[in-house]
């Protein structure tokens, strides 16, 4: 006999009270009847599209930077659009950010800083990404970062740089039309 959970799945699922001794058999003998079961067995042999891929991400806090919130929510929007986010958490040093890089194999980094130690530590986590042959993520950085210090970034491999009140739409969209093929 059926459990009165089994029946209410039944009911819920199926539009029917389960009369049959067991879930499966109720299943297998009323769903094969069903529209959309038909539906399904008819295209069963038909090719169905993959479904892409998320993209993998990954926010750290490299240096001594103790504050987080920005990198919580930036974490929590690129989330929000479906993608696949690991946060490394503060004072995370260069190698550390390379080894969880490497071992989450992401498709985009994106480096938070507002220590003022940006032009060292920026540089020396993509070169290396580039010695673990790993030069096909794409690096954005973020934070507060003087202007004059940018094209010295984008020179070194940072992608671009995000400064405080830029939408978070704003970094979802540029990761989404420059992470390579």
């Amino acid at each position: 006999m059926l459990s009165n959970k089994s029946t209410v799945f039944c009911q819920a699922a199926y539009g029917k009270k389960a009369d049959a001794e067991s879930p499966w058999q109720f299943k297998s003998s009323y769903v094969t009847k069903t529209p959309k079961y038909q539906l399904f067995k008819g295209n069963m042999h038909k090719e169905v599209p993959v479904a892409e891929k998320k993209i993998r991400a990954m926010v750290a806090k490299p240096g001594l930077d103790g504050h987080d919130r920005g990198a919580k929510v930036i974490v929590r929007a690129l989330r929000d659009a479906g993608m696949e986010v690991v946060y490394t958490g503060l004072r995370q040093t260069p190698e550390q950010i390379i080894s969880a890089a490497l071992q989450e194999d992401i498709d985009v980094l994106l480096l938070s800083i507002l220590s003022g130690a940006h032009n060292h530590l920026f540089p020396s986590i993509v070169k290396g990404l580039q010695e673990k042959e790993m030069s096909q993520v794409l690096v954005i950085g973020g934070g507060v970062i003087p202007q004059e210090d940018i094209p010295n970034l984008k020179n070194a491999g940072i992608s671009e740089i995000f400064g405080p009140g830029t939408s978070t739409e704003t970094i979802i969209t540029f990761i989404r039309e420059n992470l390579p093929s």
